[in-house]
């Protein structure tokens, strides 16, 4: 199998870890004293981290890390957005289209290089 497909799986089911492990506690422990969201945070973190690490070891053998970055940041993007809406209940504005663009623009310019023939 290719390095981009398992390096884009890893760095997606990382980043359903880390969206959870950043923002759930709001839903989930927001009457519990912080430090209780902290540690739980954490907890869950670790599997988000034994997913990101090999994803971008197996990814930098083939991109750049600015690429893998960028990369990151559109897989986050497209796990906070249902995230937000679906599990806390967040409405989408016109906002996140324009982010969502942005991004786009940024993926391009980093991958232009490995798009040209």
């Amino acid at each position: 199998m290719s390095r981009y497909p398992i390096t884009i799986t890893l760095l997606l089911l990382s980043n359903v870890f880390m969206t959870f492990a950043w923002y759930a506690h709001l839903r989930n422990l927001a009457t519990r004293p912080w430090i209780i969201a902290v540690f739980a945070s954490w907890g869950i973190a670790f599997f988000e981290y034994m997913l990101q690490v090999p994803a971008n070891r197996i990814g930098h053998g083939v991109m750049s890390v600015g690429q893998l970055k960028i990369l990151q940041e559109v897989i986050t993007l497209a796990v906070f957005v249902p995230f937000s809406v679906l599990y806390l209940r967040e409405k989408p504005t016109v906002d996140y289209l324009w982010a969502g663009l942005c991004i786009l623009g940024a993926v391009f310019f980093v991958f232009r290089s490995k798009l040209a023939p």
